[in-house]
């Protein structure tokens, strides 16, 4: 089995996150021992913990942004987030839904990945955890989850 950190946040992700009968946040040493019985490998949970916590402390930049400014993406992100990754956030920005701090911490997120196949797909579920872990993130969560879902129910059709 061909696990990556990714592949342990999404089971963390649907299994406790997007349990809306389970608000409590588990104990972590038994999260762990249920994903090692689950068949991911020790290596991995601990690398997906770690994203968790950069996630949970990464200090919020200042929202100050001025309505003319515009994000330039480095070379090590250009590589790491395609064209049409780059797109969504832009777009996403656009339309409100990531204020420019949340669009810092999805971006800073989505570098901390290790996988090398790392597409818009997964950069929308980065958002998602971005955004569910944000207060006052609510609406901009739901926006997204939507895109998400809908993403998955035309990719079954």
């Amino acid at each position: 089995m061909k696990e990556n950190v990714f592949d342990v946040l999404m089971y963390l992700f649907e299994n406790y996150y997007m349990d809306d009968d389970n608000p409590v946040t588990p104990d972590r040493e038994l999260v762990q021992q249920e994903l090692s019985q689950a068949g991911f490998p020790t290596l991995e949970i601990d690398r997906a913990f770690l994203w968790m916590d950069g996630l949970a402390n990464e200090p919020n930049p200042p929202d100050m942004q001025s309505e003319r400014s515009l994000r330039l993406f480095s070379d090590r992100e250009m590589e790491r987030l395609d064209t049409s990754s780059r797109g969504f956030i832009l777009f996403l920005e656009q339309m409100g839904v990531l204020s420019p701090a949340s669009r810092e911490l999805a971006i800073d997120r989505a570098m901390a990945l290790e996988n090398e196949d790392f597409d818009l797909d997964q950069l929308k579920w980065v958002i998602l955890m971005v955004l569910i872990n944000q207060p006052g993130e609510e609406a901009a969560y739901t926006w997204v989850e939507d895109l998400v879902s809908d993403n998955i129910s035309n990719q079954l059709h």
